[in-house]
């Protein structure tokens, strides 16, 4: 019997919304600042060079997606191409990365949208309304992650400006002693950006280390296009659309980042950056703009919205992936009968995610996330690079490049995040193991 399929429900503009709402406001609104802790001025740098390793698996994503349009994103290749172990371990590590990655966001949205004491319940209240979108169908997602991404980029438009008006003022103030932001704590627009580059790196913190480091930190917030990956089985001529959607969003993404980026930096300074809790709020004071303020608050917490409804979106569809392989329980991979969503998933999904929310603290949230995301990646390039030449989009070269800087930075991650998120990945390794073993023993003898 055949198991039922998704709806092919999306077209290339909903693709790249989704890629879009699961990228920006993640990185923008949680990484800036560990970035800044490693790299001080250098997180410039490191942005470029996770912006480089995203394209490199952007290409692998987008090659394997054209070749293989079904659910499961890397998964689904790893396993296809590489054997059920490589599979399985990229789809352990997206899995439990993202679900830590979406406890983040939902708690990062109630930071910014919630009132003191009242932190913990609006972001389980957010969890469970998303959990419902979803539950309801694809395309009510994309519509959502839309009026998202509109809200994000225009709350963005805003930082950038008081950024550039704060600019003439540059230097006239700084941070009182109290720590709090005061007009001008930069050394204006573009002046630590340049004087990063002109001095040789003096502002790096950490060095090359620190670059990398902050590379890391960053990268993850560029992981939406693993969203996109994901549903292939929902796009309609998906061999076609899901590749150009990875490629536009993520070329986007990169734009507004590196905008960001230099505005924050150059309005707060490297040291003041990596001591904010909410760099963008910051940044807007600074620039004299305090009636922002709000305004800044209001698209934080929509863009953590979007990011948190773009990751439920996806650990579904891998986990509705794995649940037919046998990797999950069956039950998980159920398709609901009338929405073609896979509907249990999405339930306990939201489960998971919620009693995590009532447990976790937003500290190393992103490290061990973006251990779990470099593995996965990988092996995404380690898949792309057997693909046969009638499969091929791009050089070879650019998957070698991907899976050895996916390696290196998670070589350079914070060791608590390496140790975790290794502990993390071998638990799941042996428990697949004894599951095997038990089936094996309960096989017949021939």
């Amino acid at each position: 019997m055949t198991a039922p399929s998704l709806a092919r429900r999306l077209g290339l503009t909903d693709a790249v919304v989704i890629g879009l709402g699961s990228m920006i406001g993640a990185g923008i609104f949680a990484a800036f600042t560990p970035a800044a802790q490693a790299a001080g001025s250098g997180l410039l740098a490191g942005l470029a060079v996770a912006a480089l390793v995203a394209f490199a698996n952007a290409t692998a994503s987008a090659q394997l997606a054209a070749a293989y349009p079904r659910s499961g994103g890397t998964y689904l290749y790893g396993r296809t191409v590489l054997g059920p172990w490589w599979g399985f371990v990229a789809g352990w590590s997206f899995v439990v990365g993202k679900i830590a990655s979406c406890a983040a966001m939902a708690l990062i949205f109630a930071a910014y949208a919630a009132p003191p004491g009242w932190e913990k319940p609006v972001a389980v209240l957010a969890v469970v309304a998303l959990a419902a979108v979803n539950y309801r169908g694809v395309t009510r997602t994309a519509r959502l992650a839309r009026v998202i991404v509109t809200v994000s980029l225009l709350t963005l438009a805003v930082v950038v400006a008081s950024g550039v008006a704060g600019a003439v003022g540059a230097g006239e103030a700084g941070v009182a002693a109290d720590g709090t932001v005061a007009p001008g704590a930069g050394s204006g627009l573009w002046g630590e950006a340049t004087s990063a580059l002109v001095n040789g790196g003096a502002l790096v913190n950490g060095g090359a280390y620190g670059v990398l480091q902050s590379a890391g930190l960053l990268f993850f917030a560029f992981a939406g296009y693993a969203r996109i990956a994901t549903m292939g089985e929902e796009g309609r001529d998906p061999a076609r659309t899901i590749p150009r959607a990875i490629t536009i969003a993520l070329g986007i993404t990169v734009v507004v980042y590196a905008a960001i980026a230099v505005t924050t930096l150059s309005a707060l300074g490297p040291e003041v950056l990596a001591r904010s809790s909410a760099p963008l709020v910051d940044t807007v004071i600074a620039g004299g703009w305090h009636w922002a303020a709000p305004v800044v608050r209001v698209g934080a917490a929509a863009a953590s919205l979007g990011a948190l409804l773009a990751l439920m979106t996806g650990i579904g569809r891998t986990s509705l992936a794995m649940a037919r392989e046998g990797e999950l329980p069956g039950w998980l991979s159920a398709v609901h009968p009338r929405f073609r969503v896979p509907h249990r998933a999405e339930v306990a999904l939201a489960v998971v995610v919620a009693v995590i929310v009532l447990a976790i603290d937003v500290r190393g949230a992103i490290g061990f996330s973006s251990f779990g995301v470099l593995l996965y990646y990988f092996v995404a390039n380690a898949a792309a690079l057997r693909q046969p030449r009638g499969e091929r989009r791009y050089p070879r070269a650019l998957q070698v490049f991907g899976g050895l800087a996916c390696a290196v930075l998670v070589a350079t991650l914070p060791w608590q995040s390496v140790v975790a998120g290794g502990a993390v990945v071998l638990v799941g390794v042996a428990g697949r193991a004894v599951v095997l073993g038990v089936r094996r023993g309960r096989a017949p003898v021939e």
